[in-house]
């Protein structure tokens, strides 16, 4: 057993009963001293294991509980289910949750940068900080759960990558235009129905009739789990009218092509209608920034967008916030005439009384 100093923590190095090698990093020397003293204590009396759940409490059953729990929620079925089988792959099912350290969680993270994607590209760093908060979420409700004391989590540096979001990429009125012109109709609708509401692909794909009603969308699920409503504009409901008059309510489904339900993501048709309109460097996901962006640069504010798009908190929304600069100064312009005349009566009194005074003098 060791104690020694690595940068600026000290950690303590030792093996367990089983053979294991545990490396744990405390803040203080005290504290790692006191730490290893307490195990050195539980091994001598053979209680290593006793003491405390996640001595004797494998990261399977933790993994079980989480999905007992969390099956239903829609990240789980599309993203989160994934995670796990890496984190399972990586640590193993039967690893201890007591020998999972901040350094093992620190490593994994490292581990995610140099693992390649499905596409056999790198990883990006919000891609990588959405695994790491899945697991930082078992981590947090295994504590919640008593079946570990301490999150690992908690013992170190917020493991969270900086990430490039600065990307906002939206439609100017002309672009949008030549989108819609070189699109199919059945695309065609599904993008206008993007653009006037903001909704999210998946959203938009699994919209059915009966969530249409009274002049709203109703959006049950949707990806934070949160209910949320969204008006149908004049633009939207002449598209619905003519959707609903072509399929002669054959569909419950909204959106078709051929008479069926659209079931792929349409990336591949949404793309070819990008190309024909010569726009590039834009993703469908953009329609929703497009659909933000002009609603404030027509006069929308940040708080409208917020409850439109489904964000949780303000913090996503601001991203748009320089737009509404932009419409501000556009908006005090309006009141240029209310004063301007009299700057310019001011100049024709001062041009005409030089020019008076002038004509003295000669």
């Amino acid at each position: 057993m060791a104690i020694r100093k690595r940068g600026k923590v000290w950690q303590i190095d030792y093996f367990d009963p089983r053979g294991k090698r545990i490396r744990l990093s405390f803040k203080k020397k005290m504290d790692a001293v006191a730490e290893l003293g307490k195990r050195q204590s539980l091994m001598a009396e053979k209680r290593y294991l006793d003491v405390k759940k996640e001595y004797k409490t494998m990261l399977k059953e933790l993994l079980a509980k989480y999905k007992e729990n969390f099956h239903d929620q829609a990240s789980y079925k599309t993203v989160k289910r994934f995670f796990i089988d890496s984190i399972k792959e990586y640590f193993g099912e039967e690893t201890l949750l007591a020998n999972i350290n901040y350094v093992d969680l620190e490593t994994y993270r490292n581990h995610l940068k140099t693992k390649l994607t499905q596409w056999v590209a790198i990883r990006k760093p919000a891609t990588i900080n959405r695994e790491m908060a899945c697991l930082r979420h078992i981590m947090s409700k295994g504590v919640e759960w008593d079946i570990i004391e301490q999150d690992p989590f908690k013992k170190g540096k917020s493991l969270h990558l900086k990430e490039n979001n600065k990307r906002l990429r939206f439609l100017s009125e002309d672009e949008i235009t030549s989108l819609l012109d070189a699109c199919p109709d059945y695309l065609r609708n599904i993008v206008e129905c993007a653009i006037n509401t903001g909704m999210r692909k998946g959203e938009i794909l699994s919209l059915k009739w009966d969530q249409v009603r009274n002049g709203l969308i109703y959006l049950d699920k949707t990806k934070t789990n949160e209910a949320r409503q969204i008006p149908v504009n004049d633009a939207l409901n002449a598209v619905f009218k003519g959707i609903r008059k072509e399929q002669q309510l054959t569909s419950k489904h909204v959106f078709t092509y051929q008479g069926k339900r659209i079931t792929d993501n349409v990336k591949t048709s949404f793309n070819a209608a990008m190309k024909r309109a010569g726009i590039v460097g834009f993703r469908f996901h953009d329609l929703r920034h497009t659909f933000a962006s002009q609603l404030i640069l027509h006069g929308g504010d940040l708080k409208d967008v917020q409850e439109l798009l489904g964000h949780k908190s303000m913090t996503m929304t601001l991203r748009y916030a320089h737009l509404t600069q932009e419409h501000k100064k556009k908006a005090v312009n309006l009141l240029n005439s209310l004063t301007g005349h009299h700057h310019a009566n001011n100049c024709h009194k001062s041009v005409t009384r030089a020019k008076a005074k002038i004509s003295t003098v000669g």
